[in-house]
């Protein structure tokens, strides 16, 4: 190979490593939004859509704004607000666009996972504010990249955003993707990150939760067993658990959940081009 050949390779090899740093771009219910912002020779602005803070990343010689999009957002006009510096806001419109994420069915045999007690409401009840304390997460943290590895090893079984109904009953629609794999297969971290909350949950199982930065969020269920302990440093890739059937589940996997600005949305918009 040539030396002008071998220069033009590095080139272009360079050009898709740096296209992969963001996520892929979906701006619909459960989506993410890019949004180029001022050049990146300007301090890095701060961005907030809906009251939430807002990741920024360096990206194209631009600072980018990485949105997350709740999959309770209605279609249509939407907008960020950023400030500089200087403390002077601008507004960024953009639009989200209509999604229609199919219906899943799916029949348990432990009729307390569709229809609990009141003593399972109430552990329930206190389980949600931990959970969801654990997504409001934000730490100031430089991000390189936000391409993931996938979790386990296995098919994706059940897609992100999936209309579903427990026996035949409606419940909330699916916020992660669930990945089939056998019991005790390892689980690794996709980003590295910390580890801020780890636990047993009602509908959950096992779990554990990773920040890997200015919020975005990863949670991991139905473990046979977690590996890493509160308040551990974890590198992309590093085992954090294994794989169970622990909590609501009809088989072994594991339920991966992305959380962004305190957002569910869909984690294979972090992974190369899985389908």
């Amino acid at each position: 190979m040539s030396n002008k050949m071998w220069a033009l390779l590095t080139l272009l090899i360079g050009a898709v490593a740096h296209a992969q740093e963001l996520p892929s771009a979906s701006p619909v219910p459960g989506g993410i939004a890019i949004l180029p912002l001022v050049p990146d020779t300007e301090p890095v602005p701060v961005v907030h859509f809906a009251d939430q803070r807002i990741m920024v990343m360096r990206h194209d010689g631009r600072w980018q704004a990485v949105v997350g999009l709740p999959l309770t957002l209605a279609p249509g006009p939407q907008m960020v607000t950023v400030r500089d510096s200087q403390g002077r806001t601008r507004e960024y419109p953009f639009t989200v666009q209509s999604k229609e994420y199919a219906v899943q069915h799916l029949t348990l045999k432990n009729k307390r996972m569709v229809e609990p007690t009141e003593e399972d409401l109430a552990r329930i009840t206190r389980e949600q504010a931990i959970i969801q304390h654990a997504f409001a997460a934000w730490t100031d943290e430089t991000i390189s990249s936000l391409r993931c590895l996938l979790p386990v090893h296995g098919p994706v079984s059940s897609v992100f955003g999936l209309r579903r109904f427990f026996n035949n009953e409606p419940r909330q629609p699916h916020s992660g993707i669930d990945i089939a794999a056998p019991v005790g297969a390892p689980v690794v971290a996709p980003l590295a990150g910390t580890v801020i909350q780890t636990g047993e949950y009602f509908f959950n199982g096992k779990t554990v939760f990773l920040d890997h930065g200015q919020g975005l969020v990863s949670m991991f269920n139905h473990l046979s067993r977690i590996a890493v302990e509160n308040g551990a440093r974890v590198s992309q890739g590093q085992k954090i658990g294994e794989v169970g059937m622990s909590g609501r589940v009809t088989g072994p996997h594991l339920h991966w959940t992305v959380s962004l600005n305190n957002s569910r949305v869909d984690p294979a918009l972090f992974l190369p081009k899985i389908k």
